[in-house]
This record gives C-alpha cells, structure tokens and sequence, in this order.
C-alpha cells in the first residue's frame, strides 16, 4: 500500500508542478510535458513490480505507436482555440477526434502484431 501511495504522490507532484510552472513560463512546462517523464515513470514502476524487462520493452513499443494518433490533440486543441473555439469544446471536440485517431490506427496496429 505505501508503494502505490508512494507512486500516485510523486505522480501527482509532477502533473501540479507542470500546471504551475505553465501559469509562469509555459515554454518551460511544455518541455517538460513533452518529455516522456509519465512513460519512464511507468517503466520504472513496471520493472519495480516485475523485475521484467521484457515488459517495459513491449510496453515502451507499444506507447511509440499510439504517440501518433496522440498527436491530433495538440494540432486541432490550438487550432480550434484560435479559430475563436471555447477552451471546453475545442478540449471535447480535440479529445474526440484523438479518439477517432486511435480507433483508427488501432486495428492496422492489431493485424501487424504490434498492439494485442
């Protein structure tokens, strides 16, 4: 139990120190964002539970192919925001269309052999 405390505390801790460095230095919070920190948070807590490299190497695969749908997100939120959009139905409108993207990309990824 203190493990998963352990882990959802410093997760927590990144996600509030990004929002807060944004409010001063957005520049700044968007690099740090944009580094894979919650994947290699996520590759040491799986290696720490199972001692499997092998799994943080499927795992770390599998996170670069859905990277690419991922990115619908960051090119329609702005888009939509400039174009006079509300934060809220661009923030919907660019999650559902991330969505689309992984529905998608998911079942060419599946009969490669790269997703299960």
């Amino acid at each position: 139990m203190l493990q998963y405390a352990i882990k959802i505390a410093l997760t927590a801790t990144l996600i509030v120190a990004i929002a807060e460095i944004s409010k001063r230095h957005s520049g700044v919070a968007a690099l740090i964002a944009a580094l894979p920190v919650t994947s290699l948070m996520a590759f040491v807590w799986l290696y720490a539970d199972t001692g499997r490299a092998e799994a943080v190497a499927e795992l770390s695969g599998q996170i670069f192919w859905l990277v690419i749908p991922s990115l619908v997100l960051f090119i329609t939120l702005p888009v939509l925001i400039r174009w006079g959009w509300g934060f809220w139905p661009s923030l919907l409108t660019a999650c559902g269309l991330t969505s689309v993207a992984y529905l998608v990309l998911l079942p060419p990824l599946r009969r490669l052999g790269v997703m299960l």
